[in-house]
């Protein structure tokens, strides 16, 4: 039955497009091959003539085309792993002022960057084995070479489920090479998805060995297509065969990390480049080396001085193999060194000397670094000579040189020579930033210069600009440590009509009622700050309203503080634990703490809500045991706010390692719970076998505040205030939660993409979810804008191209489900 159709599907026009039939019509006379009865013709001859024509149109996928046409000489032919075209041509970002200062000497890829390394003419000369194919016309059996051309006419056409189940019904008589073949087809006719299925498909036959030659192609071609994930899985089968991945594979894998708007790809990049040199022995092309270095270079100076020890391993490469080195390396060398906590001055002073040495002239960059490196020491000597280097260049002076120059004399004792220099900027450059706001009046209040601080603030708050939030902290804590209580109200009370406050200004406000034994309005702040989600409580806020009561001798009030923070597992002041311990044995015979960890009603169905919207559990190889990693994008206002609410909501159950310090505002991206056997449920539920999936009693969990936090989490929400919920698993487990909203009254559209599934509540719906979900929305969230926040991550990616136009309710039937697998 298969047989037949394989032979019916090889007519020409079931095969060979209408545009090719000239060619082959042409190419057959050329020959002297009659063709008496079309649709019974050799399919030999079709192929051959299909080879040409293929090649015509795909000359630069292999040295050599799969099917040739001559029969007398049939070899096996070699295909090189990697293909070159173009040339590549680095380009750097011009300088940009930002209130980070970042000052972008190199961004991370744009899609035309990126272009031009994956087709630099470094590629071709990368070392990367060669791939032998049979012909076609070597095998024997006419009935295999027919089933073979039919799965290469029938596989890229259908997508993962049909396919597999196509391949599945070969399992009698394919083998390797069969396989094989039909996969380097898919790669030449530039279906690496559809080749990459076939290898997957194939590493699960019983009679599969391992092809390092097939496996490095096609990881070259996925990583070509910037799918670093597919890339990275098949890099990983390499190094699991104990085989080294070839050059060219670690140089596409690291491109393509590069190339991904997505957090934590340029760690992986690191890492990769890293084994690249210490476990292929391999050196990496100057484009590269420049090119992870700048997208070092090229986040942030808070988040990329981390990277120091990468960036110096990428430089120490440079100048050991000899190759050229800009100038723009040596500038992002010194801007990363001038971030760090300690400064290495003599490591900045060999660089700047290395830079001579090379023919670079220190350009306003680098002694905008140098200024910086002399603000952390108060370094006024080499900070005037920089200063002065500053004042002959033509550029103009940037705000950053004057704020660096206000720290140096602020560290050197003398903040009254900052105002002079602010002033100085106000004059010069006509204008005045928000940072050099923020620096002169933290200089001021940690001089506890309150005369001329004050008006300073005055003069920042009416200039319009923001954020205000910084200067008052700054002004607070000065009247804090000062005594001045009264000024601390006022600027709490400023502080709440001008910006939106934060922990750190309820806390010193809250310390500051504490002091003056105002204990009712005390404990009025310091429930408003349990019940506001984006504020919430922590060790220090804890232990300052607890040693207001224990002050107060009001005892049942101290040990519901107690309470709290025995179940979130914040630590006790000692003085406070001498005297907390003596009222717990007047009221109880037995201290005991909480040794045993049981998630509160709340927390599950946040847990559920941030599961369904994507949240990751990582299980023990026997599953006893589980932890749940929450990740937040960095580019996202959302995210921002949203892990702070969820870092003190599990505070209790984080590991000790990500735990932060009370005083730090900085709430990391990624945090993980301790591995515990608690979680094994929702692991069983939400992650079995480490794959995402849909519970089937998902229908019993959909409640408000799940809803809430699913769209806080993995949700999104459009300009036209429709609002969209991503979900991973199978059609059943959608339907489902579909059927289930409706019973709600809450209306709604599918859209699919792969396993992703996109949920669209659309017009009046949305309105009607945001009323259900609104009371459990953060209230620094409830600005549709907010919620609409764009990031640059996959996500949002995703859902600005979804359409609902051509989607399909859930109820429909699973045809009526639109696919769409370019992800």
């Amino acid at each position: 039955m298969l047989l037949s159709r394989a032979q019916g599907d090889l007519s020409p026009s079931a095969i060979i497009p209408n545009s090719s039939l000239g060619f082959i019509s042409t190419f057959c006379s050329s020959n002297q091959l009659i063709l008496a009865h079309p649709m019974r013709a050799s399919s030999l001859s079709l192929l051959r003539s299909l080879s040409l024509s293929l090649s015509h149109h795909h000359r630069h996928s292999f040295s050599r085309p799969i099917f040739s046409a001559p029969l007398s000489a049939p070899k096996p032919f070699r295909v090189s792993a990697v293909s070159s075209s173009g040339t590549f041509a680095e380009q750097l970002a011009s300088e940009v002022s930002h209130t980070d200062e970042n000052w972008a000497f190199g961004s991370v890829y744009e899609s035309e960057q990126s272009d031009k390394l994956f087709g630099s003419t470094d590629l071709k000369h990368l070392e990367a084995p060669e791939l032998e194919v049979k012909e076609l016309e070597e095998l024997p059996e006419q009935w295999r070479r027919s089933k073979l051309a039919w799965l290469c006419k029938e596989l890229p056409a259908h997508k993962s489920g049909p396919l597999v189940r196509i391949l599945n019904a070969q399992k009698k008589w394919m083998r390797q090479e069969d396989a094989t073949y039909v996969a380097v087809h898919c790669m030449r006719i530039r279906e690496n998805e559809a080749g990459f299925k076939v290898y997957k498909w194939m590493m699960q036959q019983h009679w599969y060995r391992f092809d390092f030659a097939l496996a490095t192609k096609l990881a070259d071609y996925m990583g070509k297509e910037r799918k670093f994930s597919k890339c990275r899985e098949i890099f990983d089968d390499i190094i699991n065969q104990g085989r080294v991945p070839s050059e060219s594979t670690f140089h596409i894998l690291v491109v393509a990390y590069l190339s991904a708007p997505v957090q934590g790809c340029l760690e992986e990049a690191c890492s990769i480049y890293n084994r690249m040199i210490q476990l292929g022995g391999y050196q990496p092309r100057l484009s590269l080396h420049n090119s992870l270095l700048r997208s070092i270079i090229g986040k942030p100076g808070g988040s990329s001085k981390h990277y120091l020890k990468q960036a110096e391993f990428i430089f120490h490469n440079l100048v050991t193999t000899g190759l050229e080195i800009h100038k723009d390396i040596f500038s992002g060398l010194i801007w990363l060194h001038s971030y760090q906590e300690t400064v290495d001055k003599e490591r900045i002073t060999a660089l700047r000397k290395m830079m001579q040495q090379a023919g670079f002239e220190e350009g306003k960059e680098v002694l905008v670094s140098v200024l910086r490196a002399c603000s952390k020491e108060g370094d006024v000597e080499v900070a005037e000579k920089t200063w002065s280097k500053l004042l002959c260049l033509d550029d103009g002076l940037p705000s950053q040189a004057f704020v660096h120059r206000m720290e140096v004399y602020a560290k050197a004792g003398d903040p009254r020579k900052s105002v002079e220099i602010f002033r100085g900027m106000q004059e010069q450059l006509s204008s005045t930033n928000v940072v050099a706001y923020h620096k002169v009046i933290e200089i001021l209040c940690r001089a506890q210069e309150v005369e001329l601080a004050e008006p300073l603030m005055t003069e920042f708050v009416n200039s319009g600009l923001k954020p205000l939030l910084p200067s008052y902290i700054d002004i607070m804590n000065m009247y804090f440590n000062l005594g001045l209580h009264v000024n601390v109200e006022l600027a709490f009370t400023q502080c709440l009509e001008k910006c939106r406050p934060n922990r750190t200004i309820y806390s010193i406000y809250l310390d500051s009622l504490v002091k003056v034994s105002n204990l009712e309005k005390a404990e009025k702040i310091f429930n408003e700050m349990l019940s506001i989600g984006a504020i919430g409580v922590d060790a220090r806020s804890c232990n300052i309203i607890l040693s207001g009561y224990l002050s107060s001798e009001d005892y049942v009030k101290a040990e519901k503080i107690y309470d709290l923070m025995c179940q979130k597992r914040y630590e006790i002041e000692t003085q406070l634990m001498k005297k907390i311990d003596y009222v717990l044995s007047l009221s109880r015979k037995v201290v005991k703490k909480p040794l045993s960890l049981k998630l509160s009603k709340e927390q599950r169905e946040i847990l559920v809500g941030l599961l369904l919207g994507g949240l990751k559990i990582e299980s023990d190889e026997e599953r006893k045991n589980h932890m749940i990693r929450f990740e937040f994008s960095e580019n996202s206002a959302m995210h921002s706010l949203l892990k702070r609410h969820i870092h003190d909501q599990y505070h209790e159950w984080l590991h000790p390692s990500c735990k932060v310090n009370d005083s730090s505002e900085d709430i990391p991206g990624r945090f993980a719970t301790i591995s515990h056997s608690y979680f094994g449920f929702y692991a069983d539920q939400f992650w079995p076998k480490g794959r995402q999936t849909i519970p089937k009693l998902v229908h019993r969990w959909l409640s408000p505040r799940v809803l809430a936090y699913w769209l806080m989490y993995g949700g999104h929400r459009t300009s036209s205030g429709d609002i969209l919920l991503k979900v991973k698993g199978s059609r059943e487990g959608v339907e489902k939660i579909v059927k289930t909203l409706r019973s709600m009254s809450l209306d709604c559209r599918v859209k699919r993409k792969g396993r992703v599934f996109w949920i669209g509540f659309l017009g009046n719906n949305s309105t009607w979810f945001w009323k259900l979900t609104e009371p459990y929305i953060l209230d620094e969230l409830k600005d549709s804008h907010k919620v609409g926040d764009e990031t640059r991550d996959n996500s949002t990616y995703e859902a600005e191209d979804i359409s609902f136009e051509s989607g399909s309710d859930a109820d429909e039937k699973a045809s009526d489900y639109s696919d769409d697998y370019n992800l």
